[in-house]
């Protein structure tokens, strides 16, 4: 009997539906096992160092791995969210951590201070933990990262070895180093196969903040109470002999300057070289280590920079800009080098003669020096920052040299100092000696008035 054409129809697409039912089976098995793998999956969103995205793509670590996208830090990769511009922190407690001393350079003339518990903004510190939050590197608050630095310095005032401690991710799963503060120096284990913290952040950082170096840091180290000594420097022009008149009455003896810095070495209470914060601070006495004034090899001219170097181990509010304040007037002639021992007596002189501190624009804070920590950073990452540095540098003398072209221009500058070339040499008005001057509140006078309820509690700052 003939087949009917229509069953072998049938027959047909039988046969095709049980195949289609066995390829919808294996699909099923296969999107099963991609399942598990997408939830081993630790990106939602890939990011290089400095932030760009590479991929919204997720990824397995092996498929990762086997792209040879993640190398050394290379490639930042977490599942969790991107911080939105209203400044949600992302959550990295799943990646390893370790504790992390950074070394910052600033050049402060456009910032509030380094502490962001200022009022005004910007900050110093509120712009390294914009870039520690944009390049993924914490998570939490200042508590839990266990954040700590060195010091805080004011308006305007500049560092090249400014150093602060938190917990930062790792690439590493187990860090070498000791749990507990001891001085000692961490081998070179302790830098292999980590983030390049350096390149990273200085990728992000304004042009001027940067990061020098890092270290390693024990869990319970402190940038602030572990730190053995503060350098300062105040950059200042002194004039030598033989410039023009208008500036002779103003040059500064570098010789008299260095006998009265001198007596600011030992341990000393500096109430009278400070602004007094009688809420917050009730000891004075602090440490001097050394004092030396040196040229810094950079000419203008007929004027010369020279620096003036204080080393100690800590430092009141506003105390560098008012000992430097004195030594300039010592230095002009406007005062005797033994003003500073009587500054010193506090017996003999309780009450600080007002007088006005020198700028902040010329402090720097040098470096801070601590036991047992070796800042290091990459080649590439140096080989930046000194191209970065170098440019700065020429655009800074650049401007100097607008400045300086303006003021050789302008007719009204010349015809001033022909003027004070050939007519009789203005009275000035007199120095009042600082000891014949008004005085401040004493300690006594101003905790007195505190204990009444009188007066603002004010934040403690520091000049380092």
């Amino acid at each position: 009997m003939e087949e009917n054409p229509n069953n072998e129809l049938v027959n047909a697409l039988q046969t095709q539906m049980e195949s289609l039912k066995i390829r919808i089976h294996e699909l099923e098995t296969e999107n099963a096992k991609l399942s598990v793998q997408l939830s081993k999956c630790v990106c939602q969103k890939v990011t290089v160092n400095d932030g760009a995205l590479v991929s919204d793509c997720a990824y397995s670590i092996v498929e990762m791995e086997g792209r040879n996208l993640i190398e050394n830090g290379v490639i930042n990769i977490s599942k969790e969210r991107v911080p939105d511009i209203n400044g949600d922190t992302m959550s990295l407690h799943h990646h390893p951590k370790r504790h992390i001393a950074l070394k910052v350079m600033y050049f402060g003339q456009r910032f509030y201070g380094f502490a962001s518990e200022a009022q005004m903004d910007p900050t110093i510190e509120s712009e390294i933990f914009k870039a520690l939050q944009k390049t993924r590197l914490i998570s939490g608050d200042k508590m839990e990262l266990r954040y700590s630095r060195c010091g805080r310095t004011d308006k305007g005032v500049s560092s090249v070895g400014q150093v602060i401690s938190l917990f930062l991710r790792s690439n590493l799963k187990e860090t070498a180093g000791s749990n507990g503060y001891s001085g000692h120096s961490f081998a070179e284990e302790s830098f292999s196969g980590e983030i390049d913290y350096v390149k990273i952040l200085n990728r992000v950082l304004p042009n001027d903040i940067r990061v020098i170096g890092w270290s390693p840091a024990p869990t319970d180290f402190s940038a602030r109470d572990h730190v053995r000594t503060y350098h300062v420097m105040y950059k200042v022009q002194l004039f030598e002999q033989g410039i023009q008149v208008l500036l002779l009455e103003r040059k500064f003896k570098r010789n008299v300057m260095e006998i009265a810095g001198k007596k600011f070495i030992g341990e000393h209470d500096f109430r009278n070289f400070c602004k007094m914060d009688a809420a917050n601070v009730h000891n004075f006495r602090r440490h001097i280590t050394s004092f030396e004034i040196f040229s810094c090899n950079e000419r203008f001219e007929d004027d010369e920079l020279w620096a003036l170097k204080i080393k100690g181990s800590a430092f009141l509010w506003h105390q560098i800009r008012c000992m430097v304040a004195v030594l300039f007037m010592v230095g002009q002639g406007l005062e005797s080098p033994n003003v500073i021992d009587e500054l010193l007596d506090i017996d003999r002189t309780p009450r600080k003669p007002q007088y006005t501190m020198a700028p902040e624009i010329p402090l720097v804070l040098r470096s801070c020096e601590f036991e047992g920590l070796k800042f290091k950073c990459s080649s590439d990452a140096m080989q930046a920052l000194h191209t970065h540095l170098e440019k700065e540098c020429r655009s800074y003398k650049l401007q100097a040299a607008i400045f300086h072209e303006a003021v050789l221009s302008s007719s009204c500058a010349l015809y001033e100092k022909i003027q004070l070339n050939n007519r009789t040499k203005k009275k000035e008005s007199s120095h009042i000696r600082l000891m014949s001057r008004p005085t401040e509140p004493t300690y006594e006078e101003r905790r007195a008035k505190l204990n009444a309820g009188v007066g603002k509690k004010k934040v403690p700052v520091a000049d380092t």
